[in-house]
């Protein structure tokens, strides 16, 4: 399948190749661009009014990255991650996402404590709702929201690797029976524990939530295997 799934509303009109770079990321981190799926470059340069030499360029970065493949005479397509992986990526999220809850508890201003505060009600409405994308959009907003409070780029650069690469599986746990209603509780404990300011309780409490996602992979894995 080619790329036809961009829209010019959220895409650069003229693309760097770090504008290529983060607008493939985002499509793949969105669902935009599904596991497998094919980047022909001359699609990339009229969706993203880029030059070719850009596109390649990106191309070859996001390959780096682990989240594209290229192949001889076959071009790039979303490199598809297993669910083993996506395991591992948890629980490397869980080390580096607690250090940002840290940093977050120790920086986060007043301001700050109430727009991730109102993440908690926009994960409630989406659970009450029974909404599953809205959920897992309400909960990616949580991770994005404090990886930002605790403004620590180096943490930053490595968590936008782990979780586009893993992103696909982030909608699949969420359909797990009783999943949501778990998460909801685990996301409002790490965001008041950040509000907090207690680093250590908020470091403890975002690995704990991120193990937690790891059970559920662990669990998909034996659902998958009954079949």
């Amino acid at each position: 399948m080619a790329v036809s799934n961009g829209t010019a509303s959220d895409e650069p009109s003229t693309a760097t190749v770090d504008g290529v770079v983060t607008a493939v990321r985002d499509g793949i981190m969105q669902g935009r661009y599904a596991p497998g799926q094919r980047l022909p470059e001359a699609d990339l340069v009229s969706l993203y009014q880029a030059s070719r030499g850009a596109v390649r360029t990106a191309l070859a970065q996001l390959e780096n990255e682990g989240i594209v493949l290229r192949e001889r005479n076959r071009g790039a397509r979303v490199r598809p991650i297993s669910l083993d992986e996506a395991v591992e990526i948890t629980e490397a999220r869980a080390v580096v996402e607690g250090l940002c809850a840290a940093k977050a508890a120790q920086r986060i201003t007043t301001e700050e404590k109430k727009s991730l505060r109102a993440l908690s009600d926009e994960l409630r409405t989406a659970v009450e709702a029974g909404d599953v994308m809205a959920y897992t959009r309400a909960n990616q907003e949580v991770h994005r929201a404090i990886r930002d409070i605790s403004r620590h780029e180096t943490a930053a650069h490595m968590l936008d690797r782990l979780r586009t690469q893993s992103v696909r599986y982030h909608y699949t746990v969420a359909l797990l029976p009783g999943r949501p209603s778990v998460g909801m509780r685990e996301h409002i404990e790490v965001i008041e524990s950040v509000c907090s300011g207690d680093a250590d309780l908020a470091e403890k409490t975002m690995r704990a939530h991120l193990m937690s996602v790891v059970d559920a992979l662990q669990q998909l894995d034996a659902n998958l295997h009954q079949w």
